[in-house]
């Protein structure tokens, strides 16, 4: 009898053998999806590429179960779990797992129950019958034979349920099955999109270019803030469904990405397809199964979208590649951005990574001669770059118990005054990031990580944006005693918006951060209140500098442009000027001139200075020159083994004997309790005088060395006392090993 290697979506090292039934016809081919035994249980796995162990005894197989009526996964898909299983040191199950998100999609889809016109309604339809307004609307919008649900009719035509109801009852509606499986626009790539101008027509055509050529290949789409790169690289994506392939574009906060696609709609006239965690359990099942079919031209999505079964994937677009949403830190450890490559090569399509400001490392891609470059280096329609200037705080600091200086008070009521929007940006959630204890000193800590309690004082809670964890604010000081000594430290969002109520009383406000905009609808008001000028004021953290068109701001005012510039990641001042000139971005988009105001402590710092003069090239350059004599990302690899203990004491002795216990070589160095130095990367001096200074990047070398106790006091990336996504470890132990770089 037939046998065959079946991976199960489990954390397993590898395939398990099982026997085709003699009853069954023939084998199910690679890729099938199939029910087999494991432990008294059954399980849903995948058929794997491979042979199965011919030295097996019989005694031992046990039968499969059944075969589910779904195109088999396809080879570049399988290709590709267990590319991703080698390369981040993950069992291939685990990876499986993700691209079997939605198992319910393999049974298959039931018919349900719709209306269409009776023969009473067509007659009414052809003005045999008086007919109130609304009715005639739902007659307009149903031709003969069509088949809806109640509450897509009643969406297109513009009225309520009611309506659809009371026309079934006067007969002019009669019940009919819905086709089995939801239905998914398909873009109309003839509908005429936004007039393009000149650098964007050449841009545009070298993309369909290498869209058209169904081929492998990396494109890095640059241009400044404003430029239309998303307009031109969905003319990538009409040429892919012209030659019939499927066309993905990944975004990193697909939830809060309002606007895109109201972009993409303008252009081929409907939504795409849309995957991420929001999704309900039904709509995943059939966008799952319409994409597996091959119903899905284009879909949108977060980074999960890239484990999707496509059965001709032509394209792959990362939209701001550089934004840290796009790597996944728990379970099986990956970045999108880079596994987007991966993917694209396997299924020989057209990759497009897109950014304002570029990665390092795709940016040395690019350079090296790995990824073509196109650039878009003006803005659409003309509209002028914003002018950044710092505010020296040293010179001119806010006043005491405030954090907005005088100048920037001064241009935000400028502003206000004058008709236009601003914002205040500041990277922190909450109302203040740390509480003291005026009387003992005592900082309020996450009892499960160490890392501080953030103040959310509309909630009236402490929260670790750790671990979650979440705690009322206590009346008194938790270690003395003391009543009433408890006082907040450094500015969250919500403290700029209290104080922005009493310098600006009149002005409308409305504060953007993940606490207030949780989801797509959220996000939606959010843009039509300020597109409709319902708001004057901004106070926004990180989620307003992804995508959003604000054609009224024209101001926008850093809180503290040096947040973030401290500390042990590499990558600080690369995400630093990042964001900050993305943010920078959101000004002067229309015809109104837009300016930054960056206030600071250190006006010097070269990400400052670069941000000022524009020049983030020159930027780059000294940064990719800092970290090439030390080996540092791009020009090597990081690897972390991180450490969680409940004693801190015995964590630091594991860490120590791991490092202890570290290969030493040419080309291997290592960082951290006992890690000792190695080769070049632990010998050489980090070199990073050229762009932020060489303490830097020492205390990079102790957070994402060999060897590092998981524990550190700020929270943060590898905060301690946690497992995987985040849960906290009680009476436990955990260790594991994780990709850094």
């Amino acid at each position: 009898m037939a046998r065959l290697r079946v991976l199960l979506p489990l954390p397993l090292a590898g395939a398990y053998d099982y026997r085709v039934p003699a009853s069954w016809p023939e084998p199910p081919p690679p890729g099938a999806f199939v029910e087999v035994p494991l432990s008294g249980r059954s399980m849903v796995g995948v058929v794997w590429d491979g042979e199965a162990d011919p030295n097996l005894p019989e005694k031992r197989l046990r039968d499969m179960l059944g075969v589910f009526d779904v195109p088999p996964m396809t080879q570049s898909l399988r290709k590709f779990v267990d590319w991703v299983a080698a390369y981040t040191l993950s069992p291939p199950g685990a990876v499986l797992r993700m691209a079997m998100s939605a198992p319910a999609a393999l049974e298959p889809p039931s018919a349900k129950a719709g209306w269409r016109l009776s023969a009473a309604g067509q007659r009414a339809k052809r003005g045999e019958a008086k007919l109130t307004p609304a009715r005639r609307q739902v007659l307009d919008v149903l031709e003969p034979g069509d088949v809806q649900s109640a509450a897509a009719i009643a969406a297109e035509a513009g009225v309520s349920s009611g309506v659809v109801r009371g026309m079934a009852e006067a007969g002019l509606l009669e019940s009919a099955l819905l086709p089995a499986g939801e239905s998914f626009f398909s873009p109309d790539i003839d509908r005429p999109g936004p007039v393009l101008g000149a650098e964007q027509q050449a841009v545009a055509a070298a993309l369909r270019q290498a869209t058209a050529a169904k081929s492998f290949g990396v494109t890095l789409l640059t241009g400044v803030t404003g430029s239309g790169k998303t307009e031109v690289y969905l003319e990538a994506v009409a040429e892919c469904v012209a030659q019939g392939r499927q066309a993905l574009v990944l975004l990193p906060e697909i939830a809060l990405s309002t606007q895109w696609l109201e972009r993409f709609e303008r252009r081929f006239g409907g939504p795409p397809a849309l995957w991420h965690s929001e999704l309900g359990s039904r709509r995943r099942r059939d966008t799952w199964r319409a994409v597996a079919e091959g119903r899905v031209a284009a879909l949108v999505g977060a980074r999960s979208a890239l484990f999707l079964p496509y059965p001709d994937l032509g394209l792959i677009i990362v939209d701001e590649e550089h934004e840290t949403a796009f790597k996944q830190e728990e379970g099986v450890v990956y970045h999108a951005r880079d596994m987007a490559v991966v993917r694209a090569r396997l299924s020989q399509a057209a990759c497009v990574l897109v950014s304002a400001t570029p990665s390092l490392e795709t940016l040395t891609n690019a350079e090296t001669g790995r990824y073509a470059s196109l650039h878009l280096p003006e803005r659409h329609g003309g509209a002028a770059l914003p002018a950044v200037t710092v505010i020296d705080q040293r010179r001119t600091p806010p006043e005491r118990g405030r954090f907005l200086s005088s100048p920037l008070v001064t241009a935000v009521r400028e502003t206000l005054a004058a008709g236009q929007q601003a914002m205040l940006f500041l990277n922190r959630r909450g109302y203040a990031p740390l509480t003291l204890c005026r009387s003992c000193g005592h900082r309020l800590r996450c009892p499960n990580c160490t890392a501080w309690l953030v103040e959310h004082r509309v909630r009236r809670t402490l929260q670790c944006h750790h671990c979650g964890h979440t705690e009322s604010i206590p009346e008194n000081c938790p270690e003395c005693g003391a009543e009433g000594s408890l006082t907040p430290l450094g500015p969250g969002v919500e403290r700029v918006q209290e104080e922005a109520a009493q310098l600006f009383p009149e002005a409308r406000r409305l504060v953007m951060a993940s606490d207030t905009i949780p989801g797509p609808a959220a996000a939606a008001e959010a843009a039509r209140a300020i597109a409709a000028r319902e708001v004057d004021l901004i106070i926004g953290t990180q989620i307003v500098a992804k995508g959003w068109h604000f054609p009224h701001l024209t101001l926008v005012g850093v809180v503290d442009a040096d947040l973030g510039l401290a500390g042990g990641d590499l990558r600080a001042a690369e995400r630093t000027v990042q964001l900050l000139h993305q943010v920078a971005g959101r000004a002067g988009r229309a015809e109104a001139p837009g300016r930054v105001l960056l206030q600071s402590w250190n006006p010097e710092h070269p990400v400052l200075e670069a941000l000022v003069s524009g020049d983030l090239d020159a930027f780059m350059q000294a940064e990719a020159e800092g970290r090439r004599p030390g080996h540092w990302p791009p020009f090597g690899r990081l690897a972390a083994l991180i450490v969680s203990a409940e004693d801190e004491r015995e964590a630091d002795r594991v860490a120590r004997d791991l490092g202890l216990a570290a290969p030493r070589g040419e080309g291997v160095g290592g960082a951290g309790p006992g890690a000792g130095a190695a080769g070049p990367a632990a010998r050489a001096a980090p070199a990073a005088a050229a762009a932020e200074g060489a303490a830097r990047h020492r205390r990079a070398a102790a957070a994402a060395g060999v060897a590092v106790p998981h524990r550190h006091p700020r929270g943060g990336a590898g905060a301690g006392g946690c497992g995987p996504g985040g849960v906290p470890l009680r009476g436990r132990k955990y260790a594991r090993a994780m990709t850094r770089g």
